[in-house]
C-alpha cells in the first residue's frame, strides 16, 4: 500500500481529513453524540454509557481529542472530557459550504 502524500495538500486539506478520519469510527461517533446529549464536561461516564472496556474508550478519547473534536482537562486524578465547539463550528461550516455549492449546480453528474 502506498503513502498518503499530505505534503501535496493545503494544511486545511489534510486538517479537515484528520478530523474526518477521527469520526471514521462508530465508537467515536458515539462518544461525540454522548458529550453532545450531556452538554457538559464527563470524568469518567462514558464507560457506563457505551460497550466497550476502559481502555478501548480511553483510546477512542485519545484519538478524538487529537484531532480536536473534544477538549480535555486533568481535575484531581480524572481527566474531563467535552466537546470541542470551535471544531464542530469548523466541520458545520465547511459542510453548509459544500451544500451551498452543490445547490447551486445541476444535476447533470452520473
Amino acid at each position: 500500500m502506498g503513502l498518503t502524500k499530505t505534503e501535496h495538500f493545503s494544511t486545511a486539506q489534510n486538517t479537515l481529513a484528520v478530523k474526518l478520519k477521527a469520526l471514521g469510527h462508530p465508537a467515536r461517533v458515539a462518544i461525540i453524540e454522548y458529550l453532545m446529549e450531556v452538554n457538559t464536561c464527563i470524568c469518567g461516564d462514558i464507560v457506563n454509557e457505551l460497550p466497550l472496556s476502559q481502555p478501548t474508550i480511553s483510546q477512542h478519547l485519545k484519538e478524538l481529542k487529537n484531532a480536536g473534536l473534544i477538549k480535555g482537562s486533568i481535575e484531581g486524578n480524572a481527566i474531563c472530557y467535552c466537546i470541542n465547539d470551535e471544531t464542530i463550528r469548523e466541520l458545520h461550516q465547511y459542510f453548509q459550504n459544500m451544500s451551498a455549492t452543490l445547490s447551486g449546480k445541476q444535476d447533470t453528474c452520473c
